[in-house]
């Protein structure tokens, strides 16, 4: 197996999911060596989970109001300041126990992969019981990395008490940005959802974001991109203002959980082998980038070119799967996420959500245009927001109210922005449509549209405070949940032993389900996908569209043509599988784009 990263105990991390499952997660598994991600777009939730965790840990810390200046701000800084003290406590209270069966720190040995040195040291001491031994292991222990991540595309303006607008300084991504780097946490921050290009100039504005004296990055930034070219043209951008990307996260268009941001059919290997085979070159070219553009800011430079990680998340469900993607690729890290939402111990998932997912059949899971952004949204159809959202439709009232206004983006009836998922925007879009003289199949088929939105502000978020017994605001109870279709595999709620246990070959908890490997299932995916937007095409096509859905079959048939390359015992034998597919992508009709 490739080394592992630098300081980090284990091979794998906890990415963000919704706003609220992994809010308090480095909580949980940070004192064990485990990074997570805080997703840090809603600072009301924020702020509650700081003010629950302050009271369950008797710290009698003051709210920070609304009316506070530069709130949202302050509150992610404080939150994130209160994550990092609990979680240094809680690994120091470890280190100085007793090595005894079912203490904290065996646990936290135990939980190791077996790839890791400070394992293969706490097996020699389970054989000597040497003092010295002993020693190097306690000062060798460090929590899991506390890393946050941003929607570059969630970018609200804000507004004050009399409706002005406030400065661009002040909009949401630019705010929680603020917030993190004003934090002590030395960790990572993730930019996720595409180029934000007032967010990226915003960083410059940080100097944790630079080399200090030492050439070392307190903070350092993460790109998650769907593909090598998003990579490197990012890449550049940042470096030439002196930003160094300390890692790529490749993340499969469709076989992850939340927003899914399809690529023009690039399949998750093919990207895997482009990232490995320019990684050096891209490295070399980023460094002396940002040299040259650090040296012109008057920065220290760096002393030492620094690492550029590409790790990957979406669809892992299998420690050969594991091990293939860190081996072949020579990736630094695997993400798993969907998974740990039936981790109690690891996650925020309500007792009727956690059930509904541990009992829950493929077909439940779907690729869905609930998301008020705009983006394919991985969905649940047991969700209690799905049924929330079906009751008000028949009640004739559909549509949610909109407290928070995250995702208020739509200006087609107002000056300023609301939500698409709001009661508001619906009940003004229905009532335009009823007035276009449709067909009945044209106008239902124009209300689905519009109602398959729902509110994903409070929805992503209200798993957590209900398992603290805080009830939302608003009498919002329902949850919205957003995991991936690797789920299906999974049965049932496990320890986070048993989980770690399993991503790491010691025990299999995957259902007896027929489950295809995860290069194969993106496959399907994809395959699916590209028949919906053909449908989509079947009256007519432009000449940009026809090119678009050309590409798209080229490249699904050239991701086949790879993966019938592959001969590795760890990802099965693909190829009967992978001829099927083939046939079926070849078979796929483009339509002509009308003269």
């Amino acid at each position: 197996m490739t080394a592992m990263q630098k300081g980090k105990q284990h091979s794998f991390h906890i990415p963000v999911m919704g706003l609220g499952f992994t809010i308090d997660t480095p909580l949980k598994v940070g004192p064990y060596g485990i990074t997570s991600v805080v997703s840090i777009v809603d600072d009301h939730l924020i702020e509650e989970m700081r003010l629950i965790h302050s009271r369950e840990n008797k710290l009698g810390l003051d709210p920070i109001p609304t009316t506070e200046p530069d709130y949202r701000a302050k509150r992610i800084t404080a939150y994130l300041n209160l994550l990092h003290k609990l979680v240094n406590q809680k690994l120091a209270q470890i280190r100085t126990q007793a090595i005894t069966p079912g203490s904290d720190i065996e646990r936290y040995f135990e939980l190791l992969p077996e790839t890791a040195p400070l394992k293969n040291t706490y097996q020699q001491w389970k054989l000597t019981k040497e003092d010295a031994l002993e020693a190097k292991m306690r000062a060798e222990m460090v929590a899991g990395s506390i890393d946050v991540n941003i929607m570059a595309k969630v970018n609200r303006m804000t507004f004050d008490s009399n409706g002005e607008a406030l400065d661009k300084e002040f909009a949401d991504a630019l705010s929680a940005l603020r917030g993190y780097a004003q934090s002590e946490l030395k960790s990572s921050i993730i930019f996720s959802a595409g180029y934000n290009p007032m967010l990226y100039g915003y960083l410059e504005s940080f100097p944790d974001f630079y080399p200090n004296a030492h050439g070392l990055i307190k903070k350092q930034v993460i790109l998650k991109v769907s593909d090598y070219r998003s990579a490197v043209t990012q890449g550049k951008i940042l470096a030439k203002k002196g930003v160094w990307v300390s890692e790529f996260r490749i993340e499969s268009g469709l076989n992850c959980g939340g927003h899914a941001f399809a690529t023009d059919g690039l399949l998750l290997g093919p990207i895997l082998e482009e990232f490995k085979m320019n990684r050096v070159a891209l490295q070399f070219e980023l460094f002396e980038i940002c040299q040259k553009a650090l040296s012109e800011r008057a920065i220290p430079a760096f002393l030492h070119m620094p690492d550029l990680r590409v790790t990957v998340q979406g669809g892992i469900g299998t420690s050969d799967e594991n091990e293939f993607l860190l081996e072949h690729y020579a990736t630094q890290s695997t993400g798993w996420g969907s998974p740990f939402l039936l981790v109690p111990e690891a996650t925020n998932v309500d007792e009727e959500t956690l059930h509904a997912l541990a009992t829950a059949e493929p077909s439940d899971y779907y690729l869905s245009h609930a998301s008020p952004l705009g983006i394919p949204f991985n969905n649940f159809r047991k969700s209690s927001s799905e049924k929330q959202r079906l009751e008000r439709i028949a009640k004739g009232r559909p549509g949610s109210p909109c407290n928070l206004e995250y995702l208020a983006s739509n200006t087609e009836f107002t000056d300023k922005p609301i939500c698409t998922a709001s009661r508001k925007y619906q009940h003004l879009k229905l009532k335009q449509i009823d007035g276009m003289g449709l067909t009945p199949e044209a106008h239902q088929k124009e209300v689905d549209a519009i109602t398959e939105k729902v509110c994903l502000c409070t929805g992503l978020g209200t798993s957590a405070l209900q398992l603290h017994d805080v009830k939302p605001k608003h009498h919002l109870n329902s949850i919205a949940i957003c995991p991936g279709p690797n789920l299906a595999y999974f049965s049932g709620t496990y320890s986070l032993k048993e989980m770690v246990d399993h991503i790491y070959g010691r025990i299999n908890i995957l259902n007896t389900l027929d489950r295809p490997n995860l290069f194969v299932k993106e496959l399907s995916l994809y395959v699916d996908y590209l028949k919906a937007e053909l449908d989509k095409s079947l009256t007519h096509v432009n000449a940009k569209q026809e090119r678009y859905l050309k590409t798209f079959q080229q490249n699904l048939l050239a991701g086949i043509a790879y993966y019938q390359q592959i001969k590795d015992a760890k990802m099965g034998n693909m190829r009967d599988e992978l001829r099927i597919w083939e046939e079926k992508v070849a078979q796929l009709i483009i339509p002509q784009a009308s003269v």
